[in-house]
């Protein structure tokens, strides 16, 4: 897959939601709530990370549970991983491949753990 279909998915998905500003941070595409609060960042071989990937903002304990679930899928982001966030491929395809369902299913809980209760109500 190309890089620039991935970025539009994630792009389209995390810009639906209230409040959202997409700008660039630590050279990469990251979305803000209120133009504060990072809750995704676009990873294209970001860090030295051999993958196309987001990293998104993650409730307590959901990221190690999915990364034990399905360890060829999700991943423990460089920096932001010690803080519970999740690191998603992008890159993979068959059965492995993200659905856009999934995708935004990821990104709206990720706007949930940064946002505020009143923008988290609004979905």
């Amino acid at each position: 897959m190309e890089t620039d279909p991935l970025l539009e998915r994630v792009r389209a998905a995390c810009l639906a939601l209230p409040e959202v500003v997409e700008r660039m941070s630590h050279g990469t595409p990251c979305w803000f709530v209120r133009g504060k609060k990072t809750f995704v960042m676009f990873a294209d071989h970001t860090h030295g990370d051999p993958h196309v990937a987001i990293w998104a903002a993650a409730p307590p304990g959901a990221a190690a549970q999915l990364i034990d679930d399905e360890p060829a899928r999700f991943f423990r982001p460089p920096y932001v991983g010690g803080r519970g966030w999740l690191g998603l491929r992008l890159d993979l395809d068959g059965e492995d491949a993200l659905d856009d369902d999934e995708l935004r299913g990821i990104v709206v809980e990720a706007y949930r753990h940064v946002a505020p209760k009143r923008l988290s109500a609004l979905l």
